[in-house]
């Protein structure tokens, strides 16, 4: 995970990869737990999730 997570801050800081084309969703904390089965059954449109408290 360390190796992918600095590969693609690599390809940001040049330009080469948009953030916010990677994040397919953005919730609150507390829905945290509802939208873990989603993600991890890898279902369409759930690509990355960010949660914020």
């Amino acid at each position: 995970m360390k190796a992918y997570n600095r590969r693609l801050g690599d390809l940001i800081h040049r330009g080469n990869a948009e953030p916010s084309f990677i994040v397919s969703h953005e919730l609150p904390l507390s829905e945290a737990a509802d939208a873990y089965r989603p993600f991890d059954d890898r279902d369409h449109g759930w690509t990355k999730v960010i949660l914020n408290p």
